[in-house]
């Protein structure tokens, strides 16, 4: 490939003249774009589209606004800042988001092709919903509860079709409160309701209030079915945003943010069925339980596996002593096993922090 040819003294002015001519049309176009907007305000966003968002001003108003291209990231939760259109607009926007304010809290989703995605931030608790049925599985509730972990974010166990425990087999049951009781016992709040029969939804409504809250759960386990338990007018909810943004449609595909009648915040994301965890090291997933941290860095080589072939390993230890549940060490091996195996060749595992 030949090379590039040097621009001479004409053809150079020509090209500084076209940019200083594109940067002040540019100028000009903001400053009459600024003068039809009104001044500064704070939100958060509800929900967002593309190049749009959801904004809810302080009265719990939604208003469809364009972004900023200097916004970099955005997603529901955030708070921002923006100026609403002041004139009649030609078109469907009713503002403009200026800026983001710092974040407290962010989740984050990892995907196959696109890495860690951002999904929600400022949350203050995830509620992991497992059931009855279909099969009740610690396996994934301890992945669930090591991405809470993860990003710091607090962890709330929730048993939905508690009314279904009548109707299993003895054993079943008594495996479901035993590992309940675990979780409990490890300090995590646990709590059983059912959408269907309204049962339990007083404690998780208590737990709810003054909090941003999201949802997280496996298909079948009736996550939608709790959400309009919760959310009894989240329909009528949808019809607004849709009459003031044109989007409404898109509400079930993006995780949207709605008040809770008692106060409070609650986030609903239907894409959030699982989290992988291959961004992950070994190490740090070990840290993520929570009940393993006594015993972290005791054992007699560094490099432990935490295999009961491993010499000197505390956490096996731990075990034959009745300080650790070997349910919760069986599990940690088998979310190593499957890191293994769903990571992308191309991914790169994030590394220890404490």
């Amino acid at each position: 490939m030949g090379k590039h040819r040097k621009l001479n003294k004409g053809q150079l002015r020509r090209v500084r003249a076209n940019q200083q001519k594109r940067l002040q049309q540019n100028d000009l176009e903001q400053e009459l774009d600024d003068a039809s907007l009104g001044g500064a305000e704070s939100g958060i966003i509800v929900a967002r589209f593309g190049q749009h968002a959801i904004v809810a001003n302080d009265e719990q108003q939604n208003f469809r606004c364009n972004i900023r291209r200097g916004i970099e990231s955005l997603v529901c939760g955030d708070e921002v800042v923006w100026r609403r259109f002041t004139g009649q607009s030609a078109n469907t926007e009713q503002g403009v988001i200026e800026a983001v304010q710092p974040r407290r809290s962010l989740l984050s989703r990892p995907d196959y092709y696109d890495g860690v995605k951002p999904v929600a931030s400022n949350i203050d608790q995830i509620l992991i919903i497992s059931s009855v049925l279909p099969a009740f599985s610690t396996q994934i509730i301890d992945r669930y509860l090591v991405a809470c972990e993860d990003i710091d974010i607090t962890p709330v166990i929730v048993l939905n079709k508690a009314d279904l425990l009548t109707d299993i087999e003895p054993a079943q049951r008594e495996e479901i409160e035993a590992a309940l009781t675990m979780y409990k016992d490890i300090g995590y709040e646990v709590l059983s309701v059912s959408a269907k029969t309204n049962g339990g939804l007083t404690d998780i409504k208590t737990l709810l209030q003054n909090q941003v809250s999201i949802v997280v759960g496996q298909s079948g386990v009736g996550k939608s079915s709790l959400v309009n338990a919760l959310l009894p007018d989240i329909d009528a909810d949808v019809g607004d945003v849709s009459s003031n943004s044109g989007l409404g449609q898109h509400t079930t595909t993006v995780a949207t943010r709605y008040p809770l009648p008692d106060g409070g915040f609650l986030i609903d994301s239907p894409g959030i069925r699982e989290f992988a965890l291959w961004h992950l090291d070994e190490t740090r997933v070990a840290w993520c339980f929570i009940d393993f941290r006594p015993f972290l860095g005791q054992c007699k080589f560094r490099d432990c596996r935490h295999q009961p072939q491993d010499p000197g390993c505390a956490l096996q230890q731990a075990v034959e002593a009745g300080d650790l549940h070997p349910l919760r060490l069986y599990n940690f091996h088998k979310i190593i096993e499957s890191m293994a195996s769903s990571k992308p060749s191309r991914a790169i595992p994030r590394g220890s922090k404490k």
